[in-house]
């Protein structure tokens, strides 16, 4: 393995990455502004949103044994997001937060992560639930979310679980 770390005085190399989608999500949310804003939305409001992840073709081999996890951790691009921050308020906060410690899709390398419950799989089209992407983001990794993805001693910093308002 390279260390990467730059030796001092000195700067790493610069890199470029580039990524292939592998799928597509196929969500009820064509624009990032039909998403609830998190402080309107409860805690478990996506939870309910049902959708597809659509896996390319030449990936389709990718898929097999997924039946047996019940949530995936999906990596994907924001790929609708212009430019990015390093400070953001939060929806629901009034003070700036750096951009690493929100989920703003504002950032210097737009990518996201979300958990979603598999529902089941067609093929290379896998139904889930906890969908919180628009229409046509582009996937870029599927991982199983395993036993040691659950920590029982999570510290959620500045975030606090709010009440969700009353209807």
């Amino acid at each position: 393995m390279t260390d990467v770390r730059p030796r001092p005085g000195r700067r790493p190399p610069a890199r470029t990455f580039r990524f292939k989608p592998v799928g597509v999500v196929r969500s009820p949310y064509r624009n990032p502004q039909d998403l609830p804003p998190p402080v309107f939305a409860s805690p478990r409001f996506f939870e309910h949103v049902l959708g597809e992840i659509v896996i390319f073709d030449e990936f389709a081999p990718a898929v097999a044994d997924l039946e047996g996890f019940s949530h995936l951790i999906v990596i994907f691009a924001f790929h609708r997001a212009c430019g990015f921050k390093l400070k953001t308020v939060p929806p629901g906060e009034t003070r700036p937060r750096g951009i690493f410690a929100t989920r703003s899709p504002h950032r210097p390398n737009p990518l996201g992560m979300s958990v979603v419950r598999l529902l089941g799989r067609d093929g290379p089209v896998l139904r889930v639930a906890g969908l919180d992407m628009i229409d046509g983001t582009p996937v870029l990794d599927i991982k199983p979310y395993t036993r040691r993805d659950r920590k029982s001693r999570i510290r959620t910093g500045w975030v606090t679980t709010r009440p969700a308002k009353a209807r």
